[in-house]
């Protein structure tokens, strides 16, 4: 029961673009593709508006310190590095199984994290 859990939320999105498929199909309706050229021009203004304003909203107001704008950066390690020193406390600790399997579980992500991350920047050059 456990795996259908972790393997339903997988599938959902593929059922519900099945779904959303069928019922285009159905009805005549193309769902979310823009029908000609100028609805595709405005689709992609669009997303370069959004793009921008999620680049406003994460340029800093003024100056900042250094020390500043490293911790931001490197925010991702140090919860990384967080959640792998707790980990650690609860496996040696002997902390309940409930916490100590998602806490492990967590380690897994963040370790797919750093390690797809060098892979890729590996393949990147």
């Amino acid at each position: 029961m456990a795996i259908l859990g972790m393997i339903l939320p997988a599938l959902l999105p593929m059922l519900t673009d099945g779904f959303r498929g069928l019922f285009a199909r159905l009805t005549g309706g193309a769902g979310g593709t823009p029908q000609n050229m100028t609805e595709r021009i405005q689709l992609m203004e669009a997303e370069t508006r959004k793009l921008a304003a999620l680049a406003d909203l994460d340029r800093p107001s003024g100056e900042v310190s250094r020390w500043v704008a490293d911790l931001r950066a490197s925010f991702r390690y140090v919860a990384i590095c967080a959640i792998w020193i707790v980990t650690g406390v609860a496996v040696i600790s002997g902390a309940a199984e409930a916490y100590t399997l998602v806490l492990l579980d967590l380690s897994g992500m963040c370790m797919s994290f750093v390690i797809g991350e060098r892979f890729y920047l590996k393949l990147k050059g």
